[in-house]
């Protein structure tokens, strides 16, 4: 089983993050994006946030290719049927 420091410098994304939804991803993403805006805190603080707030990124963008590569249309044929057919995105 490997830590996240480890992960984190393998290019993986850390095991916490993985286990996140991706609401819970977004909402802990959203809530660095503001504590950094706002300056609150010391540098090496700001640095380990911004830093997990680039895996949170990672770890949204990934959770939401997944969801769209499930998403898919209801086709109606030329005989009424209905059928599903992956979705094309532009």
């Amino acid at each position: 089983m490997s830590d996240k420091k480890s992960d984190s410098k393998q290019g993986k994304i850390p095991t916490d993050i993985t286990k996140l939804s991706f609401e819970a991803a977004l909402e802990e993403l959203e809530d660095i994006v503001r504590s950094l805006e706002d300056g609150r805190g010391e540098l090496d603080g700001a640095i380990k946030a911004y830093e997990r707030g680039a895996w949170l990124k990672m770890h949204c963008e990934q959770r939401l290719q997944e969801a769209r590569m499930r998403v898919e249309k209801i086709v109606v044929g030329s005989d009424d049927k209905l059928s599903a057919q992956s979705a094309e995105f532009d």
